[in-house]
């Protein structure tokens, strides 16, 4: 009998404990019917925290890890089980268990209050996707499918793709969808359409479709999406504030076809660049003005800004991740998602508690703190969860202190630069990186005919 048997139920994931508690994992194993069959040294509640935990630590061994979660307990650090069991306990955990904790854990979670997160009393939300490069097995290219060169050749790894609907004002996980990049953007997209119930979606212009627009306004959600010029063209009634309502359509379609969905088309420019449309079906030009909604079109920046926190600071910078099986690959998404939501929550906490946007709290100073308490195991109680975070909430406020952040001065250079010449001799502007104009967005109206 392995040394860890009936010790390994006790390890828990630091100060993430407060939010995946024991009850919860429990409860999400038995929904999925995951049970242990026999006495072993990794049951399947462990299994979970594992997984969690080779997000958190995406960069370290399976050795590693696993003394990351046990090292400050007796005895456990000496008789790390060899890499084949954490496989086989992965393999049969499966991934069902962390997409389950995934939804358990997921939804908005800005307070009313909370400026940015809300536009005229409706939720801000944003839907995007990303991948992550996984190991290049044959079983793997074969599910999720890559990049190919010119001649359908594979030309880099393959890769798993991750659609969101992200708070806009926080960067919380509402919904998610996991698949491969032969699954397009927009029909994952499609499949989230209940959870956006009662909220303003933003999305790019990779999205537009009947389907999808059908999906989300039945559903009870607007829509404020980007498209190409070239799309909904055609005015049917020009509105008093320039912008102008028409049909869209499935490819091939006439306008006049009874299967297509009335939208607004709002035009407009930043700072006299491309003309940038975007199709709403926030029809009354009074109640829903297209400056407001130009304007407010820049959120869907935040979903981006959600998804380098994830694949920059979470996972690391180009790291592949390390499961060759399909399944796995699955498992480790889900987990990264929950973590990252995990953390989501704990910034909000400590903002609620100072007062502040939750954006002058920085992810990375969360992240690090959060892997020291896995590392001591030091918030295995409740009042020792309450104790860290008031320990982090200090530290919050000593940065807070400071003052506000001064803008930088001093100009940015590359030190060591790809060609040989210096970026001095060639006679670029000297200017300080942080004082950017602010961009100007101009209308772009039509005349009524």
């Amino acid at each position: 009998m392995h040394p860890w048997t009936g010790l390994s139920d006790e390890v828990r994931l630091g100060v993430l404990t407060e939010w995946v508690p024991v009850e919860l994992v429990d409860e999400v194993l038995t929904e999925c019917g995951v049970r242990d069959r026999k006495l072993g040294a990794l049951p399947a509640r462990f299994t979970v925290y594992f997984a969690l935990a080779l997000a958190l630590f995406q960069q370290d061994s399976y050795d590693d890890v696993a003394e990351n979660l046990v090292g400050a307990l007796d005895g456990m650090d000496e008789t790390i089980p060899n890499k084949s069991s954490f496989t086989r306990a992965r393999q049969r955990l499966g991934p069902r268990p962390l997409e389950a904790l995934f939804r358990s854990l997921a939804g908005p979670v800005a307070p009313a209050d909370l400026a940015g997160a809300f536009y005229r009393g409706m939720r801000v939300a944003a839907v995007d996707g990303f991948v992550f490069d996984v190991p290049d097995t044959p079983v793997n290219r074969a599910t999720f499918g890559g990049p190919v060169d010119n001649k359908g050749r594979p030309a880099g790894f393959p890769q798993a793709r991750a659609v969101t609907l992200t708070e806009t004002g926080t960067h919380a996980s509402i919904d998610a969808r996991v698949g491969g990049v032969r699954t397009g953007e927009p029909e994952m997209a499609t499949a989230m359409a209940a959870g956006a119930t009662g909220m303003l979606v933003l999305m790019d212009r990779a999205f537009p479709g009947v389907a999808l627009w059908k999906a989300y306004t039945q559903a009870g959600a607007h829509l404020l999406i980007r498209a190409r010029t070239f799309i909904a063209a055609k005015p049917m009634q020009v509105l008093a504030d320039g912008t102008y309502l028409t049909k869209m359509n499935l490819a091939g379609q006439r306008r006049s076809h009874p299967g297509g969905v009335t939208v607004r088309v709002i035009d407009y420019r930043i700072d006299g660049g491309e003309t940038i449309r975007l199709l709403t079906d926030l029809l009354d030009p009074d109640a829903w003005p297209a400056a407001e909604l130009s304007a407010l079109y820049h959120e869907r920046w935040e979903s981006e800004s959600a998804f380098r926190q994830i694949k920059t600071f979470q996972r690391g910078p180009k790291q592949i991740l390390r499961s060759a099986d399909p399944e796995l690959v699955r498992q480790e998404v889900w987990a990264h998602l929950a973590v990252h939501h995990c953390l989501t929550r704990i910034i909000m906490r400590l903002a609620e508690n100072e007062r502040i946007d939750p954006d002058r709290i920085s992810f990375i100073k969360v992240l690090k703190h959060v892997r020291r308490s896995v590392i001591r195991q030091c918030a295995q109680t409740a009042l020792q969860v309450k104790q860290f975070l008031t320990a982090m909430a200090a530290k919050v406020h000593r940065k807070l202190d400071n003052g506000v952040r001064r803008m930088r001065e001093a100009d940015r250079f590359v030190k060591r630069p790809v060609l040989k010449y210096s970026y001095r001799e060639n006679g670029q502007a000297r200017r300080p990186t942080r004082r950017v104009p602010a961009k100007v967005l101009t209308l772009q109206p039509r005349v009524a005919v």
